[in-house]
């Protein structure tokens, strides 16, 4: 497939600049708004591929930019329980019913809601790498980890910084997870690493922004931003189970 010039490109560069925004701002959230927008534009399986690989750059982006506010050593097992399940979820791309998956997500969001409003952090410890797996198998099959990465990363209580950083992470190795297999699967031409070449200055000045609005809106605001991206997650599920 070509990039044809034009209305098109211009789509798909101003969809990958909001989404780098929300994602530096957020943590999380790109493909919220990258993933439907690529299908639209390249067809749905060549669409979460190429929006995998430019997430995993502009992840690369927002590593830099948060570089003191990596919690390795907290996020490690979400790191790996989320490299592992996204491989799989790509590998079986098509292998399950997307509505079933939907489903299956907004009920454990349900629960995960639950521990969240009676503040029960060591149980939401011990649940963030199963639902970071768990998350990792969605982002895998439908290219979106829908709400339940940022809940488990939230599980972690660390503060809006380093909650960035530990999401930035994830999604960084998820993201590569993904594009490994897409690869092998022949998801991904020489065109798509030339449109991830030319999305790189708006990787930065999506980053960029994305980290001021962070630092300007305070925990409270910061608060207010997360579950907005969460809502949207859960809308989108919603609307695709019907």
């Amino acid at each position: 497939m070509t990039l044809d010039a034009g209305p098109v490109l211009i789509v798909v560069l101003v969809g990958a600049l909001a989404s780098f925004i929300l994602s530096s701002a957020a943590g999380l959230g790109g493909s919220l708004l990258l993933v439907p927008t690529f299908a639209l534009v390249f067809g749905t399986k060549e669409g979460v591929a190429l929006a995998a690989l430019l997430l995993a750059g502009n992840n690369v982006m927002k590593i830099a930019a948060y570089r003191h506010a990596l919690p390795f050593r907290r996020s490690l097992p979400l790191i790996v329980a989320i490299a592992v399940a996204s491989a799989i979820g790509a590998s079986v791309l098509v292998g399950a019913p997307e509505p079933f998956v939907a489903v299956a997500v907004i009920v454990v969001l349900l629960i995960s809601l639950v521990t969240e409003g009676r503040r029960l952090p060591g149980l939401r410890r011990v649940g963030a790498p199963v639902l970071g797996f768990a998350s990792g198998i969605t982002s895998g099959l439908s290219g979106t980890s829908g709400p339940l990465k940022g809940i488990a990363v939230r599980a972690l209580d660390l503060d809006r910084m380093h909650f960035i950083g530990a999401a930035s992470l994830t999604s960084l190795v998820g993201d590569l997870s993904k594009v490994g297999v897409f690869s092998q699967e022949a998801l991904l031409h020489g065109w798509s690493f030339g449109l991830a070449a030319v999305a790189l200055p708006l990787m930065m000045i999506g980053t960029a922004i994305g980290r001021r609005i962070n630092r300007e809106v305070g925990e409270r605001g910061f608060a207010v931003v997360f579950w907005m991206v969460i809502g949207g997650y859960g809308f989108r599920l919603i609307a695709v189970a019907l």
